[in-house]
């Protein structure tokens, strides 16, 4: 009896062995494909949902046409924030700029902020004005328009509010703590080394001292002094001084109007209705891209935690 040979083994096996090896790999290779096709799929949906509803910083597209211009002040005016001068200012001159504007509103929502920023915008808005007289620049105030908020609303044409806006508190303050008392009685010693007998200048971890104090008030007097000049500037003769006007206290929407602060009542809409008579509305407001709207909610909760640790003195604040 003979033994079969290599040569003789059935060909159809071999045939059926290589066939299933040539269908595995296939398989393997279409998984391969449609798994890179599933991930381009993805890729390509997640860069339009970016480019569809991700703010990317620039004003809204223009069409042809008289429009009237807005940018939106909301919260507080400070240098790195949302409605720093910075970014109030750019979005004015894009308004002011773009050959279709028939008048801007500035829509504003603040407590106020920073004298120093709430300043640079009032300049910036009187200088626009100049710049483009046949461009009239109107504010609307919603719910807040209170010191620095108010100190840059004094820069327009006309003020418009609700009859239950709050408008107003023309005054400047310097807020801080003082951990003194705490500190005895957690037996900690306060170690202050300086070069220079007021470098310490209202530290909070050292007893209040009198001369600071006053110096300290000198310099809120001189910055109201300022709030007050730029306020009787941009009112004129429309302002019916009363003397609690300057005292920081602050009015209803209708008061505002009875007193002069103000000028009349409208919205956004109204006023781009019956006053700019261009009913058409673009947002020119310098918005902040994903990556800057982050680092802004870190750096104030950072500020918001070390605030409460240490209670450090303020700047002098319109608000």
């Amino acid at each position: 009896m003979t033994t079969p040979s290599p040569e003789n083994e059935p060909q159809w096996e071999r045939q059926l062995l290589e066939k299933l090896a040539l269908a595995a790999l296939q398989e393997q290779r279409a998984k391969r494909r449609w798994g890179i096709f599933f991930k381009l799929a993805g890729l390509s949906y997640l860069v339009a949902v970016l480019v569809l509803f991700v703010d990317w910083g620039a004003p809204d597209a223009l069409a042809d046409g008289r429009h009237t211009a807005v940018v939106h002040l909301n919260g507080t005016i400070e240098s790195g924030g949302e409605s720093s001068a910075q970014n109030i200012n750019e979005a004015l001159r894009f308004a002011f700029g773009d050959k279709g504007t028939a008048g801007v509103i500035l829509r504003v929502n603040s407590p106020g902020g920073s004298p120093v920023q709430a300043g640079i915008v009032h300049d910036e808005i009187r200088r626009l004005r100049a710049k483009h007289p046949q461009i009239a620049l109107h504010v609307v105030v919603e719910d807040l328009c209170a010191s620095g908020g108010y100190y840059v609303a004094v820069a327009a044409d006309q003020i418009f509010v609700d009859k239950a806006s709050i408008v107003g508190s023309i005054g400047v303050l310097m807020d801080g703590f003082g951990f003194t008392g705490t500190m005895e009685k957690l037996g900690v010693e306060r170690r202050l080394l300086t070069a220079g007998v007021n470098k310490g200048f209202l530290d909070p971890f050292s007893p209040q001292d009198a001369k600071q104090k006053v110096h300290a008030q000198v310099l809120l007097g001189e910055i109201h002094k300022q709030f007050i000049e730029v306020v009787r500037q941009g009112r004129g003769a429309r302002l019916k001084e009363t003397p609690e006007m300057f005292s920081g206290l602050m009015w209803t929407g209708s008061q505002s109007v009875q007193l002069g602060l103000a000028d009349g009542f409208g919205t956004v809409g109204s006023v781009a209705r019956d006053v700019i008579k261009a009913e058409r509305i673009v947002d020119f407001t310098v918005k902040d891209n994903i990556a800057e709207r982050f680092a802004r909610r870190l750096r104030a909760e950072t500020t918001t935690g070390v605030a409460a640790l240490l209670g450090a003195i303020g700047l002098p604040a319109l608000r």
